[in-house]
């Protein structure tokens, strides 16, 4: 879910065949997957599943891809052991499905994430990365935790709070020009309003040409005229990181 007040039937798009650099863990009442960089490093990314869950190879991929980069990268099952949605399910009981999946009721897991890397990992610096679903939690978490050092949301927002303009750390959204789920007019509001009321460092981007998922949900090997953006798209979120980590 993109957008809170708009349940997406997202498309899966390109699932990857990927098994993971990291390994599964435990982290207090949730499953998560963790990897960690070549070199040690006291800087952490929380990686926030879409509706898919947090098994999705796209997701792991991502989160290796922060690793490589030098980053822990942690991605928590925050539906916290309730299934993700399959493209298989009926699309009809997706609004009673994502019902008890909000995607801004998550601070219970991500405290304890919090402290686990902080304590088992030793991060001094955590942001945290959201795709779809994740994108607005990850919006969710720039109005609640000031601790944390940077985010970045891909194709999310958060639309029914009042107060969903005060970001307390830096945060880029990445957009797709085509997405149903996110239209442009919802995206040029969020960024006026940022500019009028926001005092933190922000970025709104817009993608032309592109749709929902782009950024995790395309293979760039398999889409190459897509390749230039979506390869764009996560550099962007990389340079973001490290000016603000």
């Amino acid at each position: 879910m993109a957008n809170e007040a708009r349940p997406c039937p997202c498309d899966l798009g390109d699932r990857m065949e990927y098994g993971g650099l990291g390994l599964e863990v435990q982290i207090e009442h949730i499953g998560a997957y963790l990897v960690k960089p070549s070199a040690p490093s006291d800087k952490a990314i929380i990686v926030i599943q879409d509706i898919f869950g947090w098994q999705l190879p796209n997701t792991r991929y991502m989160a290796d891809l922060l690793a490589d980069n030098g980053y822990i990268a942690v991605c928590p099952d925050l539906f916290v052991g309730k299934e993700p949605w399959s493209p298989s399910n009926d699309w009809s009981k997706f609004q009673e499905w994502i019902e008890e999946k909000n995607p801004t009721n998550i601070n219970k897991e991500v405290d304890a994430v919090l402290r686990f890397l902080k304590e088992k990992c030793g991060a001094k610096h955590i942001g945290a990365v959201g795709f779809c679903w994740g994108g607005s939690s990850t919006h969710h978490l720039a109005l609640q935790y000031p601790e944390l050092k940077a985010g970045v949301s891909v194709y999310g927002i958060v639309r029914e709070r009042e107060d969903r303009y005060d970001l307390k750390f830096p945060t880029l959204f990445i957009f797709a020009e085509n997405d149903h789920v996110i239209p442009l007019d919802q995206v040029s509001v969020l960024e006026a309003k940022l500019k009028e009321k926001c005092t933190v460092d922000h970025q709104v981007k817009i993608f032309p040409g592109q749709t929902h998922g782009f950024v995790h949900r395309k293979r760039e090997d398999i889409n190459p005229e897509d390749k230039p953006q979506i390869l764009e798209a996560r550099g962007d979120m990389l340079d973001w990181l490290n000016k603000y980590m």
